[in-house]
């Protein structure tokens, strides 16, 4: 395996996951969320209404138009598909802060979890929209959740968004709660990567940039696969 220790931006080379892992504890845990997610990942609709409707509120009705919305885009083709889910949850769901929504700094919200609050920050909205894609049939090897150093209100900010390689080498589009449209990469020149992720691994984005303690990023993300899963997502 080539380690690529400083890929471009976005990049899409595969041969990238898990080249530092490997030399941390942290490859096997990566190895285990993988195998979790192989073991059995079709999505039950009928379980996401149900457990919608334990949440009370207007979640039911929510994930039942999330669940149709996601019939109906099944059935397009996977351009057509982000546009369609994309455009749900920066409709459905209000940007705010974890510490407004669940008084903490740093919160994954599972989608049901975000459908019943309403709310949400950028990491909700970006497992919100990889799940339900997930579930409309767009492979996950296609998908990436992206950390980025993004330029807003003139600072620069930590923001996440999703990136979808439509072909293994090709220029990833962006789905971000921030635009209404999705974009090319090399259309938001506002987002520097810093690290990326998804159920089959973890790449570096920049050499040389801070991406935090990566263990305590993929212990959220194994919670929020756990959360997924018990939701009837996978």
């Amino acid at each position: 395996m080539v380690c690529l220790d400083s890929p471009p931006p976005f990049a899409a080379a595969r041969v990238a996951p898990l080249c530092r892992l490997a030399r941390t504890g942290l490859f096997a845990l990566v190895v285990a969320l993988v195998l979790a997610w192989d073991a059995g990942r079709a999505w039950e609709s009928p379980r996401v209404v149900a457990q919608a409707q334990k949440m009370g509120g207007n979640t039911a009705a929510r994930a039942q138009s999330l669940v149709q919305l996601i019939g109906e885009a099944a059935a397009q083709d996977e351009e057509t598909r982000l546009r369609t889910l994309n455009g749900f949850f920066n409709r459905q769901v209000l940007y705010r802060d974890d510490r407004d929504v669940w008084g903490t700094i740093d919160h994954w919200a599972s989608p049901l979890e975000t459908l019943n609050k309403g709310q949400g920050d950028c990491e909700d909205f970006a497992i919100a929209k990889y799940f339900s894609l997930l579930a409309a049939g767009v492979p996950g090897v296609k998908m990436r959740l992206v950390y980025v150093r993004a330029q807003l209100a003139g600072s620069i900010q930590a923001h996440m968004v999703l990136a979808y390689y439509p072909q293994p080498d090709a220029e990833p589009l962006i789905l971000d709660n921030l635009l209404t449209d999705i974009r090319p990469a090399s259309r938001r020149p506002d987002l520097l990567p810093v690290f990326s992720f998804n159920a089959e691994g973890l790449w570096q984005g920049v050499s040389g940039s801070s991406a935090g303690d990566p263990s305590a990023r993929l212990s959220r993300w194994r919670d929020v696969l756990a959360k997924a899963k018990a939701e009837g997502w996978w």
